[in-house]
């Protein structure tokens, strides 16, 4: 595992990282669209290198987080962080497939799920040579259809699902959740400036929910007009930026 390294996320957190497994801005996009608040129980597929259960327990160490992800390497780099930030009774780790959670978690018990998907539909694009990324980049081994099904399963009548993706998969986001009875209820689109198109949404969805009502809310501009982050971007990124 090349480069592997401690990055600072924050309030004394620190995660692991290397070449292989690493995040962007949309994993702590997507963290901090999805914070659950008071004492939850979480779950995270495909989490990587585990980025966005660590933000969420910096943020709310009363969460009970499950992490799910089918590279055994990026599950090695996750217990490393758990161990490191004392974590062992906050965050799970299951080295399984997210269509293979029956017996291994309990169904109908979260309150929220998250997944950060991969953004380029199966047999599109260019294919990265290297195996982790190309399953975190392509719907090699995980489509939309499969979070959804997997994040219905787990959640309670209710319970939330958040995801990120790009723009032009956004009527196949909405399509894949009311297909397993997730009701599209919280919309945000994300841009680099006020001059560019969105490169990004993050949408919630409600297990059960009535149909009939979506809460689009402002686009959350990530740089200002010179350039630099904007003040909510601040909000959301200063502390992992500054480590404190």
């Amino acid at each position: 595992m090349t480069n592997l390294h401690l990055e600072p996320l924050g309030n004394g957190i620190e995660i692991f990282v290397s070449d292989s497994y690493r995040f962007t801005t949309d994993t702590i996009l997507l963290a901090d669209f999805s914070l659950p608040p008071g004492a939850k129980k979480c779950a995270d597929l495909g989490t990587g290198c585990g980025t966005i259960p660590l933000l969420w327990l910096k943020n709310n160490p009363n969460l009970k987080v499950s992490a799910v992800e089918l590279q055994p390497g990026a599950c090695a780099l996750i217990e490393k962080s758990r161990a490191h930030n004392g974590l062992e009774q906050s965050l799970d780790i299951l080295n399984c497939d997210l269509n293979d959670l029956k017996g291994r978690l309990p169904l109908g018990a979260f309150d929220v799920v998250a997944c950060n998907p991969p953004y380029k539909q199966g047999g599109t694009g260019i294919k990265n040579p290297e195996q982790a990324r190309l399953i975190a980049r392509h719907e090699a081994e995980c489509t939309l259809d499969d979070v959804c099904r997997a994040a219905s399963a787990l959640l309670q009548f209710g319970g939330r699902l958040c995801i990120c993706q790009r723009p032009e998969r956004l009527a196949d986001a909405m399509e894949a959740m009311r297909r397993y009875s997730v009701e599209p209820k919280r919309l945000r689109l994300v841009q680099q400036r006020k001059t560019k198109a969105p490169k990004l949404f993050l949408l919630e969805g409600r297990k059960g929910g009535k149909r009939g009502y979506m809460d689009v809310l402002p686009t959350l501009f990530i740089e200002d007009e010179n350039g630099d982050f904007s003040p909510e971007m601040m909000k959301i990124y200063g502390s992992y930026k500054s480590a404190d």
